[in-house]
């Protein structure tokens, strides 16, 4: 039987010593030699009829120990642990204590939850944003819808200007001598836009589509390529084509196009429904979030680093999984962005801290408020994941325990509370 008591050895890290008991033991190496001795290769004996006692001489008697023993201590330390009733959160450390007549003695040693203590949880003042749409707002959103709706135009009987795209060959020389780099062909440029260098954009407006002409512009002292900086270029330029972009006339056909109204009127106020929603949605996150700020500057908790850890570790599997998906992985990463990996860890540090400080909090909330998970909630969790994920309940129920769909669901429910009783200033 586990020891019933635990002693703490630092700051919320316990450890306690529990046993397996010898009859057990002896049966797990009884099993652990039925399985491996037809591996096994003894002189004098046929392939997996040596006897235990013969193997055990040969390769020393714990030849089994290690297997039984790893087989046997999954439960074994459960057990022990419920009996300890510690709330541990991180792996633990085993060493064997002894292996005699008793049985097998072990030692764990864990980090436990550390004590919460939260000084006010109820009636939190914070800020929520006001949400007020003005016409400017609304004009801003038709004119986005516009320029969705746009065409780009050929023009062929006027002289370039700012805001058309341009066409152009271009070859850049300097000294006479054309440089790496400084040579297009049909390059698309939209005048006005700052994309060359200075000088170069506005040297070509005024001309027209077919003309052939040279311009001469400054690279900047601190340009990129050392070889052109604060050097002067010359640049020849054959204009192609004009392009200018033509958007919708706002009226009544406009928005019979874009939505399902027909008149103007009907069309503005649906857009401002919508802007009202759109930052209606965007002020309840910030409130939210700023609740739950509110809520940690309440809370004090002296977390074990190994929580921080373990928090970073999943940050990390999920940042390797989104490169694979986009056909990367970590060690690319490291190698082009020249980042060690404890620089990666350090930069998901902050977060990962708040993150399980807030688990804290809330479940100390939901402790207090004996905020629990209902079986309806549980099953729609699981319905929702399996939804979300197009697959069926039975696949998400293997995948993800109800353990963890219990604890989601309480710190989402102590989350809600809190925002619930928060006392809302408006911004």
């Amino acid at each position: 039987m586990a020891s019933l008591k635990a002693k703490e050895i630092e700051k919320n890290k316990y450890e306690f010593q529990f046993v397996i008991e010898k009859a057990v033991f002896d049966e797990e190496v009884n099993k652990v030699y039925r399985k491996n001795a037809p591996k096994i290769n003894v002189p004098g004996f046929r392939r997996g009829k040596a006897p235990k006692h013969i193997i055990e001489k040969m390769y020393g008697s714990a030849v089994f120990y290690d297997e039984a023993i790893d087989n046997l201590l999954p439960e074994a330390y459960s057990n022990a642990l419920a009996e300890t009733k510690l709330e541990a959160v991180s792996r633990p450390e085993i060493d064997i204590v002894s292996i005699d007549d008793a049985g097998v003695t072990l030692k764990a040693a864990v980090y436990t939850k550390p004590e919460v203590k939260i000084s006010e949880y109820k009636g939190l003042e914070v800020e929520r944003e006001s949400v007020n749409v003005t016409e400017e707002d609304i004009d801003k959103e038709i004119e986005t819808v516009r320029e969705r709706n746009s065409r780009m135009l050929t023009v062929e009987d006027r002289a370039s200007q700012n805001g058309d795209e341009a066409t152009i060959d271009f070859e850049g020389f300097v000294d006479g001598v054309a440089f790496e780099g400084g040579k297009g062909e049909k390059y698309p440029l939209k005048l006005g836009s700052g994309s060359f260098i200075p000088g170069f954009e506005d040297q070509i407006i005024g001309h027209k589509p077919g003309d052939e002409f040279d311009i001469t512009v400054k690279f900047p002292d601190d340009y990129g390529a050392e070889n052109l900086a604060g050097k002067e270029s010359v640049f020849k330029i054959k204009l192609h084509e004009l392009k200018v972009k033509e958007l919708p006339e706002v009226d009544d056909e406009f928005v019979k196009d874009v939505s399902e109204f027909n008149t103007i009127a009907e069309y503005r106020e649906d857009v401002k429904k919508k802007i009202t929603e759109r930052r209606e949605h965007e002020a309840d996150h910030k409130f939210e979030h700023a609740v739950l700020h509110a809520l940690l500057e309440k809370t004090e908790a002296d977390i074990p680093k190994v929580m921080i850890e373990q928090e970073i570790d999943g940050y990390i599997r999920d940042y390797e999984y989104r490169l694979k998906a986009q056909g990367g992985s970590l060690d690319m990463y490291y190698k082009y962005t020249g980042m060690k990996p404890e620089q990666l860890r350090d930069s998901f540090r902050g977060e990962a801290e708040e993150q399980v400080k807030t688990r804290l909090a809330l479940g100390e909330v939901a402790k207090k408020e004996k905020i629990k998970a209902l079986k309806k909630d549980i099953e729609a969790e699981y319905k929702k994941i399996a939804e979300g994920y197009n697959v069926d309940v039975d696949t998400v129920k293997n995948s993800v325990s109800e353990e963890s769909i219990t604890e989601d669901i309480v710190l989402r429910k102590a989350s809600e509370f809190v925002r619930d009783n928060a006392v809302v200033k408006q911004k």
